[in-house]
């Protein structure tokens, strides 16, 4: 496989990325000047070289705990549990929840084999009984599967007596919060409701 070949595939098997983008993505580094490669290259190798989970929340971060979870501002006793480390970015942005973050990396789906043991869910668990913690708020992609991970979520912890509450979507079923706007995704986070029993 020639050079050009081999960079087209490599990009390609990125998540939302096609033969064609990829294509054009690899013409585009090789019309940039030999810098812009070896800065890019070495972006890469820095992330997954100094980038892991953080203790607390399981967001990525170069330390031992992230910015959020070091942050003595924040409310350490509201939780708003995520999919994906990519799903915090754009609740920071709305600038309207102060909370803390736990992050599942994925989502219960029996039909592809993933179970609560394949997700962050015992690292929850734990993390409400040795922590003060007032609400959990499932901001869960509305899908089937973010569906079914709220649900069990919330029948495994009602028996804690903490409050559950959900963003209300005003984000459409099938969409994913990485790409709802700011003003969507904070007025869902105001707007949450505590779920019935």
């Amino acid at each position: 496989m020639n050079p050009l070949s081999k960079l087209v595939f490599e990009l390609s098997k990125l998540p939302g990325i096609g033969e064609k983008t990829a294509t054009r993505l690899a013409y585009h580094i090789l019309h940039q000047d030999e810098g812009y490669a070896d800065t890019l290259a070495q972006a890469l190798k820095d992330a997954k070289q100094k980038l892991k989970y953080c203790q607390e929340c399981f967001n990525f971060t170069e330390n031992q705990k992230c910015e959020v979870c070091v942050d003595a501002r924040r409310d350490h006793t509201v939780v708003c549990v995520v999919e994906r480390p990519s799903d915090v970015t754009p609740i920071e942005k709305t600038g309207t929840f102060r909370g803390v973050y736990h992050v599942l990396h994925g989502l219960l789906s029996p039909l592809e084999g993933v179970g609560p043991e394949d997700l962050k869910i015992r690292e929850l668990f734990i993390r409400l009984k040795n922590q003060d913690v007032n609400e959990l708020i499932f901001a869960m992609n509305p899908t089937v599967e973010g569906e079914a991970t709220t649900l069990y979520l919330s029948r495994m912890l009602r028996p804690a007596g903490i409050k559950l509450s959900q963003v209300a979507y005003g984000i459409p079923f099938g969409g994913t919060i990485e790409f709802t706007d700011r003003q969507t995704l904070g007025k869902a986070l105001e707007n949450r409701t505590e779920m019935s029993q």
